[in-house]
């Protein structure tokens, strides 16, 4: 009994950690942050993110992402996430702590479906300290129907708010969503808010020719 306590909770903390394993590269979008617990006062804590991309030389899309929270239980669905008409529904748990130092993590498990099958275990993590804060949303889609399928997806980003209505910072993405050949894309980021709105422009690999421009429209409710 005791052996096996012990492979359950290593394997429950290595849940967010395994996804970073190297792996052929490919991704998708955005996806929204990680939320901490609702208040008992407000017992669930909804949010819609929609991305739109603009890439150079290709047709641009739309990725829509809404999430629902209610204390520990973190539901989530996307669409032309995984991969181009595809959608996956995602399964949490809310972890979060700190004071001065706010720590906030949802290691989660999603099912695959579309142009796209498969399973993938996933993680959303931030790291908040005054005005500057750090995010990773990541996660390894083990496709059902060809293992060369596979991949992994990363999206790190930091900012900082200098003003309540302002954010800047940088972000990176770990993608093949776009026929280049590249694997990663880093850039800055610009964004206003407003109340429970947010608008933010992301501008990946600026000045090149493979430059892409990601606008976010998210609302939280």
């Amino acid at each position: 009994m005791a052996r096996r306590r012990i492979f359950l909770l290593v394997l429950g903390l290595t849940a967010c950690g395994w996804t970073q394993t190297s792996a052929p590269p490919k991704a998708e979008p955005h996806s929204a942050a990680a939320k901490p617990a609702a208040s008992g006062t407000e017992p669930w804590e909804y949010s819609l993110t929609i991305d739109g991309y603009l890439v150079e030389g290709e047709d641009g899309y739309a990725s829509p992402t809404f999430t629902a929270d209610h204390e520990w239980l973190h539901l989530e669905a996307r669409y032309n996430y995984e991969n181009f008409r595809t959608g996956s529904l995602w399964l949490g748990y809310n972890f979060s702590w700190g004071n001065n130092w706010e720590f906030e993590v949802t290691p989660m498990i999603g099912g695959v479906f579309g142009r796209t099958n498969g399973i993938a275990p996933g993680c959303e993590a931030s790291l908040t300290w005054k005005k500057l804060s750090i995010s990773l949303d990541n996660e390894y889609v083990f496709d059902t129907t060809s293992k060369s399928g596979s991949f992994y997806y990363t999206w790190p980003q930091i900012t900082y708010q200098p003003l309540k209505w302002l954010k800047v910072g940088g972000v990176a993405q770990r993608t093949k969503v776009f026929p280049k050949n590249f694997d990663t894309q880093r850039g800055f980021l610009v964004g206003l808010m407003h109340k429970n709105l947010e608008f933010t422009t992301y501008i990946f690999d600026p000045g090149t020719s493979s430059t892409s421009v990601v606008l976010e429209v998210g609302a939280s409710f």
